[in-house]
């Protein structure tokens, strides 16, 4: 081996596997460190604002059907908040369809309240009513707490959403030729420090599902499963699915339905 016009003699690659080792550790440390961070504001989530923000436009008369929420069926008859994030995704007989948490709120805004979706899917993140459907799942998920994930995958429509979202899950793309898998399709990965849950597996997918929504300290946001999804693309450098799309929905019950007997953790804490 060369460096430069000298050769690399054992000793350098002593020394130098030595710096690795406390590269290593520093790195560890750093990790327990974010770790003491969670568990410390675990108890002040600043999520706990949203979710007071979506509870209160839950129960606000809005749009030209000047009507609330109150009535939104989210799986678990009309109504019912307690619980429901944890049984979904799921397929709804009304629409036909499989749907995620916010797609089914987009479902209810349009026929409680008269809202168009297109509102929704064509709005920038967190602004207008993106940032009311944030609120609104941050209050939803947060109902969900401790539950166990428990997704009911009977239905044919959900088994074809689950063969499309693993496929979606392996598919390469972009000029980084990345895939979801590249990422969490391995143990013990990590970047920047951000532990990287292999999904394959139901414990890796119970601490990745169980913990999203999040809010995200780097950025003092507060991310649904939706806006989680397209950043994921985005770092892919890939195209950015169109908000609500059946790749999105795909994905998620791949994950929720791996994820089957984990506990829901959110709003989970994310760097």
């Amino acid at each position: 081996m060369r460096q430069g016009n000298k050769y690399l003699t054992l000793a350098t690659l002593l020394a130098m596997a030595g710096g690795m080792g406390s590269t290593a550790a520093l790195a560890d440390k750093s990790t327990d460190e974010i770790a003491k961070y969670r568990q410390m504001i675990a108890d002040g989530n600043p999520s706990e604002l949203s979710a007071a923000q979506g509870e209160e436009l839950w129960k606000t008369k809005r749009g030209p059907k000047n009507a609330s929420l109150e009535q939104c069926d989210l799986g678990l008859g009309a109504g019912i908040v307690k619980g429901a994030s944890a049984q979904l995704p799921r397929f709804f007989k009304d629409t036909g369809k499989v749907q995620d948490l916010e797609t089914r709120l987009m479902t209810c805004m349009e026929t409680l309240q008269g809202i168009d979706p297109k509102t929704v899917v064509n709005e920038k993140w967190l602004k207008g009513e993106r940032d009311t459907m944030a609120s609104l799942v941050a209050y939803i998920v947060t109902e969900s707490n401790g539950e166990k994930i428990n997704i009911d995958m009977k239905p044919a429509e959900m088994k074809k959403m689950y063969e499309l979202g693993k496929m979606a899950f392996y598919y390469r793309s972009g000029p980084m030729d990345f895939a979801c898998s590249t990422c969490h399709a391995d143990t013990n990965k990590r970047i920047r420090l951000q532990d990287l849950p292999d999904l394959r597996s139901q414990k890796g997918a119970a601490a990745g599902w169980g913990s999203w929504p999040a809010y995200r300290v780097s950025s003092g946001q507060f991310w649904t499963m939706q806006h989680r999804l397209n950043d994921c693309y985005r770092q892919q450098r890939t195209a950015e699915p169109i908000y609500g799309s059946d790749v999105t929905i795909a994905l998620s019950v791949y994950m929720a339905s791996t994820a089957n007997g984990g506990t829901v953790l959110t709003p989970g804490l994310k760097r």
